[in-house]
């Protein structure tokens, strides 16, 4: 599958995944199934092991991804960032062909089609070659939701949320207190410890930054979604 380099943060529904190349990682960007679902391919550079957040839908394409030459990324492991069924469709079938293990968030692991093989809880470190990426629990879209940073030691963090954060504001919660917890857990575990160039790839449509979505924390909070 063809992806283009030029990374923007934007992809199309069905179109061509979007390429952004680190110093040690690649982040390869595509929305898979009827609900605008993203998807995130990490490949270390130095080792080729690979991690995919959300195999959400569309297992082809998602094999795709990995390529099909005998250099292609070795798929080592799924981060699955909340139990809502748009985000691992496809799990089952990418963690069967690959035989990668499965990771999740106590809290939502029951929910899964596939048990998980590790969880891990917020402060958890997870590898992808020689690169770790932190664990951030955030409470309220889900009981189980989670984040990953990686903080590039020669660059700005990347920080991938789920349905937690998006541009323009917190996920969808069913309740007050489930806001309140959202909302706090988003300021405190994201904003306060993350500096304002810190992109962020959420779980459905365009990334941003920290600092594009900042001064709107408290408008978030005082309109309750």
């Amino acid at each position: 599958m063809e992806a283009y380099e030029q990374y923007t943060g934007h992809v199309e529904p069905g179109g061509a995944p979007a390429k952004r190349v680190l110093d040690a990682l690649t982040i390869t960007k595509v929305s898979v199934g009827p609900m605008d679902n993203n998807a995130y391919l990490l490949t270390c550079r130095g080792t080729g092991d690979a991690l995919l957040i959300d195999a959400a839908n569309d297992s082809e394409r998602l094999a795709d991804l990995l390529g099909h030459d005998d250099d292609r990324p070795r798929l080592r492991s799924i981060v699955t960032t909340h139990q809502h069924g748009d985000h691992w469709q496809a799990l089952g079938a990418v963690a069967g062909q690959t035989g990668c293990y499965t990771l999740a968030h106590p809290a939502d692991a029951q929910a899964l089609p596939v048990p998980p093989d590790r969880l891990v809880d917020h402060g958890d470190t997870v590898s992808v070659g020689d690169a770790e990426l932190q664990v951030i629990h955030l409470r309220g879209h889900t009981p189980g939701s989670i984040a990953l940073v990686y903080r590039d030691p020669a660059g700005h963090p990347h920080l991938f949320t789920g349905d937690s954060l998006f541009p323009g504001g917190v996920g969808k919660t069913n309740s007050p207190e489930d806001f309140a917890s959202l909302v706090d857990d988003v300021e405190n575990r994201i904003f306060a410890e993350l500096p304002d160039d810190t992109w962020f790839y959420p779980g459905h449509g365009d990334d941003s930054t920290l600092g594009e979505q900042r001064p709107h924390l408290a408008e978030w909070r005082e309109r309750g979604w």
